[in-house]
C-alpha cells in the first residue's frame, strides 16, 4: 500500500521492512516488483528509472515473508557500495546486517560475517571463490539479484553462482536486472537460461507510468578535423602496419594490407598463424611476432587519432621501457627500433598544440557550466591516459576530478575502493563540477543527474552507449555530446554504436511485445531438460536446469554429476571375474566396488535390459564407468587459490558428493589425500619447460615428491608431440624423468573437464575406498647452492640450464664465469660467438635504466 502526502505531494510506499516515507510510490516499480515476487524474473527497465528499487521491494517482501537472507550481486565494487548504501537507507534492518563482500574483505572475515548477515552485497568473483572454497552456504538465501545481468554469458561468474543457487537454496528466487539485456532475442534467452529465469517483465519509456518520470535527452554528434601534424604521425605508423601486413600476405594468411582492417580480420590472421605453428611450420612464429607488432602499432594509431598526442607520448614511453626490460619480446624491440616509429615519436614529442578534442571539450564545459548555469558534467573516455591528461588540462579552468578503476595499468595508479566512494560522494554533494571517468562509471552507478554527458570518443558497443547516456535526463532535460575525429576509426565506431543502439531499442520494443513468447520458449526448454533428466518437475522439486546457455543438459550418471555416474550392474561381471582370479577387474578401478556383483541396494544383475533398475541401455557397451557409490560420504578436494582461473575447482564444487576447499598451497595444485598431491600442467606449459622458457616444473614436482608419497602430474591438452617444434625424444626424456627420477605418475587429459573427472576419481579412490584423509603439508624447498649458481648463470643472456652447468663445470664458480673473456667462454662446449658476446655484454655493459 502507499502513503499519500497530506499536502498533495508524492505518495510513499508503506510495506513491511521499508523505512516509512522514503520510497516514492511509482506504479511501474511496484508492478515489476509484484511480478518478480511470483517467479524467477528478468526485469528490463531504462537506465535511471530505479531497477534497484524493484529488487529492493522483492528483497523486503521475501525477508518479511520467509526470513533468511538476500544476496545482491553487481559487477563492480563502486556499484556494490552504492547498492549497500541505498539498502541501508531504505530498509528497517540494522546497518551491520547489510554487509559488503569484496576482495578487500579477507575470506576468513567473510565466512564469519555471512551467517549473521541478512543482506549481502557482493561482486560475483568473491561469491564464486567463497562457494568453491566451501566458505558460505546459499541454503538460507531467499532472494538473489543479478544486477547488470546481461553479463551472464560465457564463463562469467554469474552463471556458476546461479547454478549453485538453484541447487543449494531452500527457497530460491532470482531477479535479473538490466537496461539492455541483449542485442536480440537469442541473446536474451541465453541470459535467462544461464540464470534460471522463467519470466520476462519489460517497461519502456513509451509506457505511460514510465514516461512521466523521464525527460528528453538531446544527443549531438560533433565532428572534428585533425591537424596535419597529427595526421602525419598517424600516416607514418600506418605505413609500418601496411609493411608488416605485406609480410603476413607473403605467408598466405591474409590477402589485404589495409592498415584499417577490422579487429575481426586480425583475429582471423592470428588463427591462421596458430595453425602454421601447430603444423610445425617455423614461419608461423615469425608471423606471430609481426602480428604482435601490428597490434602495438594499431594501438598507437588509435591513441593519436581518437585520444591525444599526450596519450601517444605516454604509450611510446611505456613501450620503450618494455623493450629495454629483461625478456622483452622481439615485437617490442622491433617496434621501438623501427625508423618510422622513431620519427613518429620525435614528432609526438615536438607537437605543442592542443588536440582538437581537448579544445572542444573545454569549450563545451564552458558553455554548460558558465553560459547555461549548469552544475555537473561527466566526461567519459576509453583511455586512462586520456583521463589523466584531461583532468590535468581541464583543472586549469574548472573544478575537476578523475574516476578510474582500481587496477594499476597504462602507467597510472588506480583508485582504491575508498577513493572511488569518496569521489562519487563529493560529486553528488556538489563539491566539484566535472567528473572525468573511464568505463568504471558506466554501469548502474548512481551518479547524480548531470547537465552534460560528454563522450570523448564513440563507444563501439550499443550497451555501453546506452549505459553512459543514462547518466543524464533523469530529473530534467539532459544533453549528450559525442566527439568524432573525422577520417578515423571514430567514424566506424560511431556507426557501429548507432546501429547497435537502434537495434537494441527495436529489440526492447519487440521484447515487450514478445514477453509471453519468450516465457513459453523458456518453459519449453525447461520441460525438455526435465524429460532429458528423466525426472520431470519444477526446480523446487529438485530438478536440475541447464545453465550452460546452449540448451543442452549435462550427461548425468548415478551420482548426478556430469560423466561421473557409476553403473554397478554393467561392471559387476568384471568385478566378480576379477575376484575369482585373485586380480582386480576393470570395475575395481572405478571406485567403491562390491565383490559379490551386487548393486548398492543389494540387487544382483538379473540380465534385464537395465530400464527397470535404472541402467541406461545406451551404456550397455561400457566395460566400466567412473564414479562412486552415491550413498558414500562426501569427498574433499583441496585446490590452490591460483587454480581458480581454470574453472576446474568451480566444476568440482557443483558435483554431488564433492566438497572443495581453497587454500594457498605451498606444494601442488590439488591435494586429494594425505599421500596424493597433483601438479597440473597444460601441454603448452610443459613444452615451455623443455624450450627453456620456464624451468619451474621439475622443482615443483620435486617438492611434491618430497612431501607426498604419491605425486601425480596431470598433463592437460592434446597434440603433445605436434604442437611445438620439440624433438619427440626430448618430450619422452622429460616424461621419463618425471616418472623415474621423481617417482611421479604422469596422466594425460584432453581438457579441464577431463581433468576434473580424473581428480574426482582419484580422490574417491583415496578417501572412499582406502579411507584416507585429506591432509595438506609440505612447503617449497629452497634451492641448493649448486641450483642457485646454475640459476644465476642460466639467466645471463638466456644461456639455459645445460650450458650453465657446462660453464660452471669448466670454470668452477659463478665469479670465474663472469670474469672470463669471450675466447675463454667459447672454449666451453655449447658456447659460440653469439652466446659469448651476449654474456660479455650483459656482464660488462653499463647499467642504463632509461
Amino acid at each position: 500500500m502507499a502513503a499519500t502526502d497530506a499536502e498533495g505531494g508524492p505518495d510513499y510506499l508503506d510495506r513491511p521492512l521499508l523505512v516509512p516515507g522514503f520510497l516514492e510510490d511509482r506504479s511501474y516499480q511496484t508492478q515489476l516488483a509484484d511480478a518478480s515476487c511470483d517467479g524467477h524474473t528478468l526485469v528490463c527497465l531504462p537506465t535511471g528509472l530505479g531497477k534497484t528499487t524493484v529488487s529492493l521491494l522483492v528483497t523486503a517482501h521475501r525477508l518479511a515473508e520467509y526470513g533468511g537472507k538476500a544476496l545482491m550481486l553487481a559487477p563492480t565494487k563502486p556499484l556494490v557500495e552504492q547498492h549497500a548504501a541505498f539498502y541501508r537507507e531504505a530498509l528497517e534492518i540494522p546497518d551491520d546486517e547489510i554487509v559488503v563482500f569484496t576482495g578487500e574483505v579477507s575470506p576468513d572475515d567473510r565466512a564469519a560475517v555471512w551467517n549473521d548477515a541478512r543482506v549481502v552485497m557482493a561482486t560475483p568473483q568473491v561469491i564464486e571463490n567463497d562457494l568453491v572454497g566451501n566458505r558460505i552456504d546459499l541454503s538460507s538465501v531467499v532472494h538473489c539479484t543479478f544486477d547488470e545481468c546481461h553479463r551472464a554469458t560465457g564463463d562469467y561468474a554469474y552463471n556458476y553462482i546461479a547454478e549453485r543457487y538453484h541447487s543449494d537454496a531452500d527457497r530460491p528466487l532470482v531477479t535479473g536486472m538490466s537496461a539492455s539485456p541483449g542485442g536480440d532475442e537469442e541473446e536474451i534467452l541465453v541470459v535467462c537460461r544461464n540464470l534460471g529465469i522463467d519470466d520476462v517483465e519489460v517497461m519502456t519509456e513509451a509506457d505511460a507510468d514510465v514516461a512521466e518520470h523521464t525527460y528528453e535527452t538531446q544527443v549531438d554528434w560533433t565532428h572534428l578535423d585533425l591537424p596535419d601534424e597529427v595526421l602525419a604521425i598517424r600516416d607514418a605508423l600506418n605505413d609500418v602496419i601496411a609493411e608488416r601486413l605485406e609480410q603476413l600476405k607473403q605467408l598466405g594468411v591474409t590477402n589485404s594490407t589495409d592498415p584499417s582492417m577490422s579487429q575481426k580480420q586480425l583475429n582471423a590472421i592470428r588463427a591462421k598463424l596458430q595453425e602454421l605453428i601447430n603444423n610445425g611450420q617455423s614461419e608461423g612464429y615469425e608471423g606471430m611476432s609481426a602480428h604482435a607488432e601490428i597490434m602495438k602499432l594499431r594501438r598507437a594509431v588509435e591513441l593519436v587519432e581518437t585520444q591525444s598526442v599526450e596519450s601517444l607520448r605516454r604509450y611510446f614511453e611505456r613501450q620503450r621501457n618494455a623493450a629495454q626490460s629483461s625478456g622483452a619480446s622481439k615485437a617490442a624491440q622491433r617496434f621501438v627500433s623501427e625508423p618510422r616509429v622513431k620519427e613518429a615519436m620525435r614528432k609526438a614529442e615536438a607537437f605543442d598544440d592542443l588536440h582538437p578534442k581537448f579544445r572542444k571539450t573545454r569549450l563545451l564545459l564552458a558553455e554548460t557550466l558558465g553560459i547555461q548555469d549548469g552544475e555537473r558534467v561527466i566526461v567519459f573516455t576509453e583511455s586512462r591516459d586520456t583521463a589523466e591528461s584531461l583532468t590535468e588540462f581541464l583543472s586549469e579552468s574548472f573544478d575537476v576530478r578523475r574516476f578510474v578503476g582500481q587496477g594499476d595499468k597504462e602507467g597510472s595508479d588506480g583508485m582504491t575502493q575508498t577513493e572511488q566512494k569518496d569521489t562519487l560522494d563529493a560529486f553528488r554533494n556538489g563539491e566539484f563540477e566535472v567528473l572525468v571517468s573511464t568505463s568504471v562509471a558506466e554501469e548502474g552507478l548512481d551518479v547524480p543527474d548531470v547537465d552534460l554527458v560528454l563522450f570523448y570518443e564513440p563507444v563501439p558497443k550499443g550497451v555501453r552507449s546506452i549505459q553512459r547516456k543514462g547518466r543524464t535526463g533523469r530529473a530534467q532535460e539532459g544533453r549528450v555530446v559525442v566527439l568524432i575525429a573525422n577520417d578515423t576509426r571514430d567514424e566506424a565506431f560511431y556507426w557501429i554504436s548507432k546501429n547497435e543502439e537502434k537495434k537494441m531499442e527495436e529489440e526492447l520494443r519487440k521484447l515487450k511485445g514478445a514477453e509471453q513468447d519468450i516465457e513459453a520458449e523458456l518453459d519449453d526448454s525447461q520441460q525438455s531438460l526435465d524429460s532429458f533428466d528423466g525426472d520431470a518437475g519444477d526446480a523446487d522439486a529438485g530438478g536440475e536446469e541447464d545453465t550452460s546457455g546452449d540448451g543442452d543438459a549435462p550427461e548425468t550418471g548415478a551420482s548426478g554429476t556430469a560423466d561421473t555416474g557409476r553403473d554397478a550392474d554393467t561392471a559387476s561381471d568384471d568385478r566378480s571375474g576379477g575376484s575369482d582370479g585373485g586380480q582386480p577387474g576393470l570395475g575395481d578401478f572405478a571406485g567403491e566396488s562390491d565383490s559379490d556383483g551386487a548393486d548398492s541396494d543389494g540387487a544382483t544383475d538379473d540380465g534385464d535390459d537395465g530400464e527397470e533398475d535404472g541402467t541406461d541401455p545406451a551404456d550397455e557397451g561400457l566395460v566400466a564407468t567412473a564414479g562412486g557409490d552415491p550413498d558414500a560420504e562426501d569427498i574433499e578436494i583441496v585446490a590452490d587459490q591460483r587454480e581458480l582461473d581454470s574453472h576446474i575447482a568451480r566444476d568440482l564444487s557443483t558435483r554431488e558428493g564433492v566438497t572443495t576447499r581453497l587454500e594457498t598451497l605451498a606444494v601442488g595444485d590439488y591435494v586429494l589425500s594425505d599421500r596424493v598431491a597433483v601438479e597440473r600442467k597444460s601441454v603448452d606449459d610443459f613444452l615451455d619447460t623443455l624450450l627453456g622458457n620456464d624451468r619451474s616444473m621439475f622443482e615443483q614436482v620435486g617438492d611434491a615428491a618430497r612431501h607426498y608419497a604419491r605425486p601425480v602430474v596431470i598433463l592437460e591438452g592434446e597434440r603433445l608431440y605436434e604442437k611445438r617444434n620439440v624433438h619427440p625424444n626430448a618430450i619422452r626424456g622429460a616424461l621419463s624423468s618425471l616418472a623415474v627420477d621423481f617417482g611421479a605418475s604422469v596422466l594425460q587429459t584432453r581438457d579441464t573437464d577431463e581433468t576434473a573427472d580424473l581428480l574426482e576419481v582419484i580422490a574417491r579412490r583415496e578417501q572412499d575406498r582406502d579411507d584416507r584423509e585429506v591432509r595438506v603439508h609440505g612447503e617449497k624447498s629452497s634451492k641448493t647452492l649448486a641450483e642457485q649458481q646454475e640459476y644465476v648463470v642460466s639467466s645471463v643472456a638466456e644461456v639455459g640450464p645445460v650450458t650453465a652447468r657446462a660453464l660452471l663445470d669448466h670454470f668452477g664458480s659463478v665469479e670465474a664465469v663472469m670474469t672470463a673473456d669471450a675466447d675463454e667462454l667459447k672454449s666451453v662446449s655449447g658456447v659460440g660467438d653469439v652466446t659469448a658476446t651476449q654474456i660479455r655484454e650483459v656482464v660488462s655493459g653499463e647499467y642504463d635504466p632509461s
